[in-house]
């Protein structure tokens, strides 16, 4: 993604209850962390349907996790949940490796 602009997401018919434990404004807050980590997936064909993860905060302060596809303009989220403490763990030790 290109410092300083974002990419609109796609809440269209979600394949996840997005009220139920994250709000959608958390999810996109946690892609807009600027200690987000942003992962591919080890997809057979990644030329087709690529999957990447990002963790990243909420304004609050709450660790998300999210499964995501983007075809460079928009984001589709697949699934997202609260971080775990490992992954919390994981968030924090890079984010202290880049301050």
């Amino acid at each position: 993604m290109i410092p300083g602009k974002t990419m609109e997401f796609d809440w269209i018919d979600p394949s996840f209850d997005i009220k139920e434990n994250i709000l959608p404004r958390e999810i996109e807050e946690s892609f807009e962390d600027p200690f987000n980590l942003r992962l591919v997936g080890n997809d057979e064909n990644p030329a087709i349907r690529s999957r990447y993860f990002c963790l990243g905060r909420a304004s609050g302060g709450r660790g998300i996790f999210s499964v995501y596809r983007s075809d460079g303009k928009k984001i589709r989220v697949i699934c997202a949940r609260p971080m775990t403490q490992n992954e919390n763990y994981f968030y924090e030790r890079k984010m202290a490796e880049q301050l």
